[in-house]
């Protein structure tokens, strides 16, 4: 192991394409720093590519197109600091290109459709992040998207959607169970809303993690409903609702944050983090500078770009707890 390289520390951020993930590792780059985070998209560990699916009559989903057997044993050999060649997957050409030399880093995040699938590999992810976006928002996202850009009709984008259910169901969703938190989009609960505009996000933090606490609203532990709108926070109709408990979910005990609505004007968001507790911030107004860091990526103002920080905020936390050395790990569990 390279003397500079202590430990990698190993993020595991697992979701459907087109579900947000480039925006979270843009805000992960901000606290991690561009030099010291590698990205690794699990797209290039396809065994079959575009035409061998087709002819295979499976989908990149399916465990059968994806090549788990390297993808264990590389990035075995990032978290053991070696470097590796790793393949490449063309999006454009759904072809394999020849490899490139990836060297180990302090962070190494492997993201895609199956990083927590496989057991080996989801022993060597330090924290887990799933993406849960609800079908009704995907159907409307994927709406917006493709009738705009790319032409197709109501008819073609539903079908596509039902076509990965199957593969979905059984290979992607499973991976939550695992996930050491998961974000989860849902539509509103506060107006009846068909387009899926307001978005109501639930961070679903669970509890045991080493090196891992949840974040709270107000009074660790306790069932917390809260309307923040009023003189604090601009609102516009019908508001934003704001909630915080304890859960179960798939049979582990989490704490869980949610945000329905969404806020006006991200320069006030101060008011919301501090009522927030143990966030992973370092200083009074971190969590909102990040937040407007990125104010005009897609859903900065709701609870997903909020969430989306205060993981990347509990993710750097969880990191200096994992490469400090056994004094400062007790110190930071007192």
């Amino acid at each position: 192991m390279t003397s500079q390289l202590d430990k990698v520390v190993i993020i595991g951020v697992a979701g459907d394409s087109g579900c947000g993930k480039s925006t979270f590792l843009r805000r992960l780059t901000d606290l991690f720093g561009e030099e010291f985070m590698t990205v690794i998209c699990l797209d290039d560990y396809h065994s079959l590519d575009r035409k061998q699916r087709k002819v295979a009559g499976v989908t990149a989903l399916n465990p059968k197109a994806n090549n788990f057997d390297l993808m264990y044993e590389q990035i075995k050999a990032l978290k053991n600091g070696q470097a590796i060649d790793k393949p490449i997957y063309n999006h454009e050409t759904g072809e394999l290109d020849p490899p490139e030399p990836i060297k180990p880093n302090k962070v190494v995040v492997v993201e895609g459709l199956h990083p927590l699938f496989d057991e080996r590999v989801r022993s060597l992810v330090d924290f887990g992040v799933y993406l849960d976006i609800s079908d009704e928002v995907k159907i409307s996202w994927k709406i917006q998207r493709d009738m705009a850009e790319r032409g197709h009709t109501y008819e073609d984008i539903l079908a596509s959607i039902n076509a990965r259910k199957p593969d979905f169901s059984a290979y992607i969703e499973p991976q939550r169970e695992h996930a050491g938190v998961v974000i989860q989009i849902l539509p509103s609960q506060l107006i009846e809303d068909k387009e899926n505009k307001l978005l109501r996000v639930r961070l679903m933090q669970r509890e045991g993690i080493e090196g891992f606490s949840p974040a709270y609203l107000f009074d660790e532990g306790s069932t917390i409903d809260w309307r923040p709108c009023g003189r604090k926070l601009t609102c516009a109709y019908p508001g934003i609702k704001m909630y915080y408990g304890p859960d179960n979910y798939y049979g582990n005990e989490v704490s869980v944050l949610e945000v329905d609505g969404q806020f006006d004007n991200l320069e006030e968001m101060i008011y919301i983090e501090s009522h927030l507790s143990k966030t992973g911030t370092k200083y009074y107004g971190e969590m909102t500078e990040l937040l407007l860091k990125h104010k005009d990526a897609p859903g900065s103002n709701n609870g997903s770009g909020l969430f989306q920080v205060l993981v990347g905020l509990k993710m750097r936390e969880t990191y200096e707890y994992l490469t400090a050395g056994a004094e400062e790990k007790v110190a930071a569990t007192v």
